[in-house]
């Protein structure tokens, strides 16, 4: 988890995100990780993953290995 969101610049919002769920998902480009947050709440938690981690997941919901949950 990033310590101090406030430093992480570059946000915007996932391709993957949107829909009838509304738009859930933020990350930002620009670091050697990859941090992730909740859209609708940015002052709250950031999460990081590393490179490999973060294709590994993008991959698996492109190829539907992972269902999207709600954001709700």
């Amino acid at each position: 988890m990033v310590t101090n969101e406030r430093t992480v610049t570059g946000w915007y919002k996932s391709s993957y995100s949107g829909g009838d769920q509304g738009e859930c998902l933020e990350v930002a480009h620009g670091h050697p990780d990859i941090p992730v947050r909740d859209s609708k709440t940015t002052p709250g938690p950031t999460l990081t993953f590393s490179a490999t981690g973060w294709t590994a997941f993008v991959t698996a919901v492109k190829d539907g290995h992972l269902t999207a949950a709600s954001c709700n």
